[in-house]
């Protein structure tokens, strides 16, 4: 599952389209916000559900096209997409939580907690998974090479389970780099730590989240999605534009993992997590630290996005906690991800002294949730108001 964000192609056709949609300075702040989005989405197409809160209290909200093509159900705050990579902060929260439970250490190593793990796991420690600096394989590469050499291949038919992850990570050798000396975007770190969380708990992950988050934050229609083990209440399903159409993308083979992009949610659910963390409600302010300390490389460093010609980031200094990109914007403190799988793409953007938060759900991949949340940001940051 990659991090549709950082595809150039999508960040270049939504700053198009952004620059003939600028909104008016003459209008109310929740009228500029607006009409960013219904200059991007026509009423019978698949859309996005947007929130803005400023200090605690909702500023916007208001949903943006269809749930799906079929039905046109039209999307509203309680319509549920699938998170994607914002998964990951409710997997690092479950493991935080593990660790206030004295179940689990940050430094804990990966063979303590499977044993029949390669050698190499000895020096993965559960931090090393939670800041992208363990090393490991990013799972989808290694499916690509089962299938080229006549091994086991997986379709939207036939997902990959996050026991096969476990399973073609157990079969190499060794990592891609040693643990801690670089940082490198990993889904498959994510996806163990979602089994991780199974294993120690001892009930599966997604009642674990359900229990120890979803319930205490009152989060009442947030799951985690398996197929044949519970559905989706006013599912939204992705599309994506394929020969200048939008259509039903909703599935893809790497949909069925949990820990790394399981989560589905909404506007009103979406914005009791962000009271939630704002409050410390399941955390305290010493517990929650961890997540909100930029990693360090071994040597002292600050780590750098990879060098990938497609990247905007290529090379640039980054700052990533648990589940959290930290890099400010313009100055101001930010704690954000984004998240992109097949047929969605997603934000949640909180800037934390400013006291203001964004979410954007899309389900639809031609629309940028990160450009737009941070052209909200612009509005708020220079509202005199403010």
């Amino acid at each position: 599952m990659r991090n549709a964000c950082w595809l150039a192609c999508f960040a270049l056709l939504v700053t198009a389209v952004i620059l003939v949609a600028q909104p008016s300075s003459n209008q109310p702040i929740t009228a500029q916000i607006g009409s960013i989005f219904s200059a991007l989405i026509q009423p019978r197409d698949p859309g996005a559900a947007v929130l803005v809160k400023k200090e605690g209290k909702i500023l916007f909200e208001a949903g943006y096209g269809v749930r799906d093509l079929r039905s046109r159900a039209k999307i509203d705050p309680q319509t549920n997409f699938r998170l994607a990579s914002v998964t990951k902060q409710f997997t690092a929260m479950a493991v935080m939580l593990l660790v206030h439970d004295g179940k689990l250490h940050y430094d804990d190593r990966l063979n303590s907690i499977f044993p029949d793990f390669p050698p190499y796991g000895r020096d993965i420690t559960i931090r090393n998974l939670l800041n992208h600096t363990s090393g490991l394989a990013d799972y989808e590469d290694l499916m690509t090479v089962q299938a080229k050499n006549g091994g086991p291949s997986w379709s939207i038919e036939r997902q990959i389970q996050d026991d096969q992850v476990l399973a073609l990570l157990k079969a190499e050798p060794s990592g891609k780099f040693a643990p801690g000396t670089r940082w490198e975007y990993s889904n498959s770190g994510y996806v163990l730590l979602g089994l991780i969380v199974a294993k120690v708990s001892g009930m599966p992950y997604r009642e674990f989240l359900r229990r120890r988050i979803f319930v205490p934050l009152r989060m009442t229609n947030t799951l985690v999605y398996q197929n044949s083990i519970n559905t989706v209440p006013r599912r939204a399903y992705g599309h994506s534009r394929e020969n200048g159409q939008l259509a039903e993308t909703d599935q893809s083979p790497t949909s069925a993992t949990l820990g790394d992009g399981g989560v589905y949610s909404n506007l009103v659910d979406m914005g009791k997590w962000d009271e939630g963390l704002a409050k410390r409600t399941l955390l305290s302010d010493a517990e929650m630290q961890p997540a909100l300390t930029p990693v360090e490389l071994a040597d002292g460093s600050q780590p750098q996005w990879p060098r990938e010609p497609a990247s905007g980031n290529s090379g640039k200094p980054l700052s990533y906690g648990f589940g959290w990109f930290l890099d400010p914007y313009q100055g101001h403190a930010r704690n954000y991800h984004d998240g992109g799988t097949q047929g969605f793409r997603t934000t949640i953007q909180r800037f934390v002294d400013d006291h203001f938060t964004m979410m954007v759900l899309a389900n639809r991949t031609d629309l940028d949730p990160d450009k737009l949340a941070l052209q909200i940001a612009d509005l708020l940051l220079s509202s005199p108001a403010r």
